[in-house]
């Protein structure tokens, strides 16, 4: 770990998708920020960070769920999420929606700072590099799909990538369009599902022709929607969240599949 970080104590932000849907998400990302040394905590009054609700214009709706937030997170030294969408929701929204209140807005500010994706946080605060040597188990061959809020918003792209070559020696084979939506855009799918279809259609097909069994990413409610129309296509593809792979904790059935 990086001499600045040590002795800190990192927060995770579970995201309400992990809760309710992929708490193994939650597990791993634990699991990865241990092993590089992190004291971690789960703040067990989280709540939703007001995403929905700010992706439809909704801010006074999303101003409560901010605060609470903001209050639950403010004695940790980091806040981590493995989501670029929840972490650039408290990164970067959070100053948005309280521009015209100067005390949460510092507030907003402050948590700001504070606020990680995982991926990057691995890699850019903690400088974390776990392994030296290849693992020799790999059976599967891997493609990766880079979610729009985790992009663009973090700048996260490399970051996996390059946790996943020096974790697990995996090569990823590159999707076509990698950069480009897949379609959910949290409420833009049920807004506009045509067109929400379409667009995960180009990803599945893109995906599918590098020939990978396991598609990765940072984000579950891009996960959740390719391995969802996959499924609906009768088609075979592993989704899978990256962090799951990166801890080793990709035994379980992956997303959209039925455990057993």
């Amino acid at each position: 770990m990086n001499s600045d970080s040590d002795n800190k104590t990192v927060a995770l932000f579970v995201t309400c998708l992990a809760d309710l849907f992929r708490p193994s998400v939650a597990f791993a990302s634990i699991k990865l920020l241990e092993d590089a040394g992190c004291r971690v905590e789960v703040p067990e009054l989280q709540t939703c960070c007001g995403q929905p609700a700010f992706n439809t214009g909704a801010y006074d709706e999303t101003r409560p769920a901010a605060k609470r937030v903001i209050e639950i997170f403010s004695d940790y030294s980091w806040v981590v999420a493995p989501s670029g969408s929840c972490a650039g929701m408290l990164k970067h929204h959070y100053p948005r929606i309280f521009e015209d209140n100067p005390e949460w807005l510092g507030r907003a500010q402050e948590l700001a700072e504070r606020s990680w994706e995982i991926t990057g946080f691995l890699t850019d605060v903690l400088q974390h590099s776990p392994a030296s040597e290849p693992q020799q188990n790999l059976d599967k061959s891997y493609t990766y799909h880079d979610s729009c809020a985790g992009l663009r918003e973090m700048g996260i792209q490399a970051q996996p990538r390059q946790l996943l070559k020096s974790m697990k020696g995996i090569d990823i084979a590159e999707l076509n369009q990698t950069e480009v939506c897949c379609g959910f855009g949290g409420t833009f799918c049920a807004k506009m599902p045509e067109i929400s279809e379409k667009m995960v259609d180009d990803k599945l097909s893109n995906a599918l022709a590098t020939d990978a069994e396991v598609l990765l990413g940072g984000d579950l409610g891009c996960l959740m929607n390719i391995a969802g129309r996959a499924s609906r296509r009768g088609q075979e593809l592993e989704v899978r969240h990256v962090v799951e792979v990166l801890a080793n904790m990709d035994t379980e059935a992956a997303i959209g599949e039925s455990q057993t």
